[in-house]
């Protein structure tokens, strides 16, 4: 039996850095992102978890709308590939060409990202500063099947009062998802 390492990036630390490759075919840096936009939302996903499909044109929403104030959302795939072909990178391709992703979604072969932030669930949603510190992290909202109320969509929230230079209300909440399948 392997034990797997626990990390976690706690609220109010610097979100780690890295470099992934993206279905784009170009490597992404946080850094860049952070010093072109005022927010990134990091979601822990995948190809085949059913809750990521019930929340994927929520998401493509929530770029949609708060892109146009200086948010970007970076999809993140951590799932281990060798437990499951469907995760792989050019299903990854054929994933977000027939979701039309509005979003980059980049893939964490060594799951080393993933671990470092303490996803353990898809989706899994972290809010990051322009400065690089963590402010949010857990559930995108409190509901798969409908738009969630005013209280409860809890990744917007926290963006829109980091945009107003406000204190975020709730800056965690327990991830509800698929577990994240890791390597050895």
């Amino acid at each position: 039996m392997s034990v797997l390492k626990k990390m976690d990036t706690p609220i109010g630390k610097y979100a780690p850095d890295f470099e992934l490759p993206g279905i784009d075919d170009q490597v992404h840096h946080l850094r860049r992102y952070l010093e072109k936009f005022r927010a990134v939302g990091v979601i822990s996903m995948c190809n085949c978890c059913p809750y990521v499909r019930l929340y994927i044109d929520k998401l493509k929403k929530i770029q949609t709308e708060l892109g146009k104030e200086g948010f970007i959302l970076i999809g993140v795939n951590g799932n281990i590939a060798q437990n499951d072909p469907n995760e792989s990178f050019e299903n990854m391709k054929a994933f977000a060409k027939n979701n039309q992703l509005n979003f980059p979604y980049l893939w964490d072969s060594t799951q080393d990202v993933t671990r470092s932030f303490g996803a353990t669930k898809t989706p899994m949603a972290f809010l990051i500063d322009k400065d690089g510190i963590v402010r949010y992290k857990g559930q995108v909202d409190s509901n798969t099947q409908q738009e969630a109320t005013e209280e409860t969509a809890y990744l917007k929230n926290a963006v829109a009062s980091l945009f107003k230079g406000e204190e975020i209300p709730v800056t965690e909440t327990e991830a509800l998802g698929s577990s994240l399948v890791w390597g050895n």
